[in-house]
């Protein structure tokens, strides 16, 4: 088969552990950096230029879109589906898991628990928000905000009103605020699923610092192997099928009511990789062979 990974470069951990993966397999593997990608658009004849040279045909296209470079990267690959390539992440599931607020109403809409959330443009409704998450602290996060970046633990409701109001003062993009219930119960960890087509085929436990409610690995949070539930594995597949992802990292927190979710990413990093000794590259190129001729789905999540 002919691949392209689209990605920043082979640099990237994730991006050298797929190439590496899809050689070994025998595969054409091509990174492109989607960044230097241009798109032309004209009725009947749109095309995506790479380096000057309008790209060629693959069998399969594999997105790794950072989270700075999401409208411009899922651009491309829009183009790329336009154009009829398989694209394991499509370009609209990508920027549904990027947006927080969209994605915590289609989990729950489809049945799927996550901390109880509020969401308010009103600097005047702060007080009333509190009242809805019942008890202190809360969290308060950035709805585009990525890997740990933009969240906030508020131990107090004075606290909280000022990183409130700092956030809405400090936001010119009208990026949505949310608040979420603080679940005391997790002790600074949560579980990272690892999800590809309708498996978990990977999960760690992270453990945030002492100082630290955070449990990101980059923010200097532990990760250990952790064996999921029938349960939490129902969930987290459960979660990248509602996001439309065919590759997932379902971020899942034990709680008293059960498993909770609280974020799908949609271009995981590999670390998990080295925490589990799974090989999660390998799982993702046999998905791709299994269904890269495969008729194209049509996007069914509606949202």
């Amino acid at each position: 088969m002919k691949i392209a990974i689209l990605s920043n470069g082979n640099a990237n951990y994730s991006t050298r552990r797929l190439l590496e993966e899809a050689a070994k397999r025998g595969h054409e593997v091509h990174v492109i950096k989607y960044k230097n990608c241009y798109v032309s658009i004209a009725q009947h004849q749109n095309q995506v230029f790479y380096k000057g040279k309008p790209l060629g045909k693959y069998d399969a296209v594999i997105p790794r879109i950072a989270s700075n470079m999401t409208k411009y990267g899922t651009a491309v690959v829009r183009q790329l589906e336009m154009q009829g390539e398989y694209c394991l992440s499509k370009s609209l599931a990508i920027v549904r898991a990027r947006d927080k607020l969209r994605s915590m109403q289609l989990l729950a809409k489809n049945g799927i628990d996550v901390p109880k959330t509020v969401v308010s443009r009103n600097t005047a409704d702060i007080d009333e928000l509190l009242d809805q998450l019942n008890d202190m602290p809360v969290i308060i996060k950035l709805a585009s905000g990525t890997h740990g970046n933009g969240v906030v633990l508020a131990e107090t409701k004075k606290a909280a009103r000022s990183v409130m109001q700092a956030f809405y003062l400090s936001d010119a993009d009208g990026t949505n605020i949310l608040l979420q219930e603080f679940v005391k119960e997790s002790a600074g960890s949560d579980i990272r699923a690892f999800v590809v087509g309708s498996k978990v085929v990977a999960s760690m436990k992270r453990q945030s610092l002492d100082d630290d409610f955070r449990s990101n690995l980059h923010k200097g949070g532990t990760g250990a192997p952790i064996k999921l539930t029938a349960e939490e594995e129902k969930v987290a597949v459960k979660a990248a099928k509602t996001m439309g992802l065919s590759v997932a990292g379902v971020d899942l927190m034990r709680s008293s009511r059960g498993p909770l979710v609280l974020e799908v990413n949609a271009s995981p990093g590999f670390g998990i990789e080295k925490v589990t000794g799974r090989n999660v590259a390998g799982k993702i190129i046999e998905y791709v062979e299994m269904n890269a001729n495969r008729t194209i789905k049509k996007d069914k999540v509606g949202a």
